[in-house]
């Protein structure tokens, strides 16, 4: 399997599929793409990926875009392997609700902290009105869902576990994200899959 990424290692979304992959343990090779070049503008990008957007995965003579989709897609291809999503039907369908709100809301947050903030440098100045209600959206949704003993999602990790911690990380350098919030995306954080990736970015970034 081949998976296209951007380049500066900075897409929610390619972190993602990179993740589903990493954790199910398959074998896959990595093709980056610079999105400040438009390379995912070029007409053999865009002849395969059908939103001309990362991440794209490519598996054979298959190609699937859209990261939701390249996870359930993993998922039902392998399910012998480790699980992405609850085994429970109804913690399962949660799972996704999560993961499609963090994805369609919180643009103002997205904006005001996008994932440059995350993955390179400190946020500058405070967030803007916008984004703080956003933010306080986000909060209360995280610790509605979050079990009091500050585990996983759904008692064992899921794929929404990482795209939680990356929506709280916007929050990491500003003084509204409760500790209980902190403390669970950088335990996320530290799982071997987002270290790689972290790992990818920095090597990017320095080159």
């Amino acid at each position: 399997m081949l998976l296209h990424v951007d380049s500066r290692f900075l897409s929610p979304y390619a972190l993602s599929a990179f993740v589903a992959l990493k954790e199910k343990g398959l074998t896959f090779e990595l093709s980056t793409v610079s999105l400040e070049a438009q390379a995912n503008l070029a007409a053999d990008y865009r002849r395969q990926s059908l939103t001309a957007r990362v991440p794209m995965l490519e598996d054979g003579e298959f190609r699937l875009s859209e990261s939701s989709a390249i996870a359930e897609y993993l998922e039902d291809a392998y399910p012998e392997r480790a699980r992405l999503y609850p085994q429970d039907l109804r913690q399962r369908a949660r799972a996704r609700q999560l993961q499609a709100w963090l994805r369609s809301d919180l643009m103002a947050l997205r904006e005001d902290r996008n994932t440059e903030v995350v993955f390179l440098r400190p946020a500058a100045g405070t967030l803007a009105p916008e984004a703080r209600q956003a933010a306080g959206k986000l909060i209360a949704a995280a610790e509605q869902l979050l079990p009091a003993d500050g585990g996983e999602l759904f008692g064992a990790w899921c794929l929404a576990d990482t795209d939680l911690a990356l929506m709280l990380k916007r929050l990491q350098y500003d003084d509204a994200l409760p500790p209980r919030l902190a403390a669970y995306a950088e335990r996320q954080w530290r799982r071997p899959a987002v270290q790689d990736w972290l790992a990818r970015g920095r090597r990017a970034a320095s080159a």
